[in-house]
């Protein structure tokens, strides 16, 4: 398996795989299916921004992506991201692999933190975020709706030392 930044043609798997946390509902909020088309304006649209995919024998596996925290200048440096893995490939390790991939692409690019929202029911998830260093800062309370059923939301975070100027 290799990590590598992600491109334009992994648009489709990106999508595949995205669209099973949103079917599981272990992950996001989101309930609206991504297309192939959608995936591949955002890679073409946020190419300053962490992306990164990992693959077995030329197929990708999973993704991570960072995208903008917030639109106000002084937060440029900071990084929202999200981690998915495909189901028959989870258990694995990947997402250690694909995060640590994630906090390297955001190094190289200048970012000094990345941050997330984690489901606080996720322990997998959490799990991940604490092997790679990021720690948990808060919670978010009835942060959102999953059908009828409000979730809290763990806040994580991760500083990059290298780019704190």
């Amino acid at each position: 398996m290799i990590a590598r930044r992600a491109t334009v043609t992994d648009a489709r798997r990106i999508a595949e795989i995205y669209n099973q946390g949103i079917e599981e509902g272990t992950a996001t909020f989101e309930t609206e299916p991504r297309t192939v088309q959608d995936r591949r304006e955002w890679l073409q649209t946020h190419e300053g921004y962490p992306a990164v995919v990992v693959e077995e024998d030329g197929y990708v596996v999973g993704f991570a992506t960072a995208g903008e925290y917030r639109p106000r200048r002084c937060y440029q440096g900071i990084g929202e991201f999200s981690v998915y893995i495909d189901r028959d490939f989870r258990g694995r390790g990947l997402g250690k692999m694909l995060l640590n991939a994630l906090i390297a692409d955001a190094r190289r690019l200048g970012y000094w933190k990345l941050l997330s929202r984690v489901f606080d029911f996720n322990i997998a998830s959490r799990r991940l975020c604490r092997a790679c260093g990021f720690r948990e800062v808060g919670v978010y309370e009835r942060h959102g709706k999953l059908g009828e059923r409000w979730v809290d939301c763990i806040i994580v975070e991760k500083l990059i030392p290298e780019n704190l100027r």
